[in-house]
Parts: C-alpha cells; structure tokens; sequence
C-alpha cells in the first residue's frame, strides 16, 4: 500500500485469507496468471494518492471490489476517504476499509480502536468487505524494517490489533502482507492463518509462496497500477462468494 502522507510508494506487500476452504476450487490453492484470471472478481484499492476516485469509470473497467486506506497509526486518517468509501458503495462495488500499522508507534489495540473510529467499521449488508489491517516493511526506516521489534512482539501486536477489532465490529480482520516480510518479521508465524483471510502482495505472474498456515490467499494485490485506480487485486473466487464474504 501506499503512504499516504508522503511522496513516496512502497514494494513489497501481501496478504489475506478467508475461512478455510470457501474460496477453493476444487480444494486446491489458486495461483493463476493475473490475465488467465478473467472469470476472476477484479478490484483495487486506493489511498489519498488516488485522490477523488471515478468510480463511475472504476465500475465500467470492471472494479467487483475496492479496499480503500482508512488511516494509519493513530493520528492520520485518509482526507479522501469518505469520496472513496462511500462512493465506491454508490456504484455498487463491493468495499472495505484498510489501516496501515505502524507497531512501533502504539499499542495494536490502539490503532484498531482509531481505525474503527475513523472508518474501519462492518456491517453485514452484503457490501461492506472485513476491516483490513496492511502489516508490511517499515518506510520510516531501511534499518528498522520490522520496526525495531522482535518477531514475537510483532506476532503480540498483530494479535491485539485483531482481538481489538472483532471486539468492536464483529469480524476478524483480512490480513495484508508479503511473504517476506511476513517470514522476516514474526517468524512465518502461523498464528492467525485459521481465522484471517489472507491478501497477499506479490508483484509477478504467480501469486508465489503464502505465510505459514494459509493454503490459498484471498486477495491477491499482482500489481501496483493497471487499468483501475490505485493498486490491482483479484478475488479468490466467484462475485457471489465475494458477497458472501462480505456478508460474514
């Protein structure tokens, strides 16, 4: 995902899974070509980069999914996001919102708690995707790539933030990372694959190796620009499992 108060944009990323084996075909884990995916739910999802986002155009281009960045830490909260969210959902694209930690700044049960507060929220209405937390390398910092914190820390935090955020909405949140970050960070944790959907961020023409514990992913972000506004994602599944995804 992108900093949305700063210039610059970010590499790697990932993650995000769903209760196990919904979203299969077959039972096995998808891994397609992003242009051999065409049955596939296409989406994106967008920051105040985007800024008032066409979701007109974004429908028409084939948008079935938006995630849009809600804040970050405790103290930012995306100025375009009601543009975004709501006017996502008026076109009848199926939203979410995300939050972009910072762990070494507050407490995970901080961060959902202002997450939720400033739009992080669910409803089960059908068009309301889970809250999502984006969990990636440190752009604050080349030496502190995992934020100066142990992988056990990290794995702490991780936990507290989606404690927090089923305690407030109801859903546990779909958890946005990369592979290696994820193995670098919290150890290839395996902690949170039987109850968080996995997006996963892997730039290239297979979804490539998942964290430990997911067997397939949920969301797949393939690329940072496309044809739709922001970052580019497929859905591991049908539109109407995506619905009912939503729906919880």
């Amino acid at each position: 995902m992108a900093r949305d108060h700063k210039p610059s944009r970010r590499r790697a990323r990932a993650a995000a899974l769903t209760s196990v084996a919904a979203l299969t075909l077959g039972g096995t884990a998808l891994a397609e070509l992003p242009a051999e995916a065409a049955s596939r739910p296409r989406g994106h999802d967008v920051s105040s980069h985007q800024k008032s986002v066409n979701w007109s155009s974004a429908k028409k281009k084939g948008a079935k999914f938006a995630y849009v960045k809600a804040t970050e830490s405790t103290n930012y909260r995306n100025p375009y996001f009601g543009q975004q969210y709501n006017g996502a959902r008026n076109k009848g694209i199926v939203r979410g919102a995300y939050h972009f930690a910072v762990p070494d700044k507050s407490s995970g049960r901080a961060q959902a708690s202002y997450f939720v507060r400033n739009g992080g929220g669910w409803t089960r209405d059908g068009w309301t995707l889970p809250p999502a937390l984006d969990i990636e390398y440190n752009p604050y910092s080349k030496k502190h790539k995992c934020y100066g914190m142990s992988k056990g820390k990290l794995v702490s935090w991780i936990r507290s933030f989606s404690d927090e955020v089923q305690r407030r909405t109801g859903r546990r949140p779909v958890i946005y990372t990369n592979y290696t970050w994820w193995k670098k960070c919290t150890g290839n944790s395996g902690a949170f694959a039987s109850n968080h959907a996995l997006w996963l961020a892997h730039y290239a023409k297979t979804a490539g190796p998942l964290p430990r514990g997911w067997s397939y992913w949920t969301f797949w972000q393939y690329a940072n620009k496309g044809s739709l506004p922001g970052d580019q994602n497929l859905f591991n599944g049908s539109t109407a499992q995506l619905k009912r995804f939503a729906r919880g």
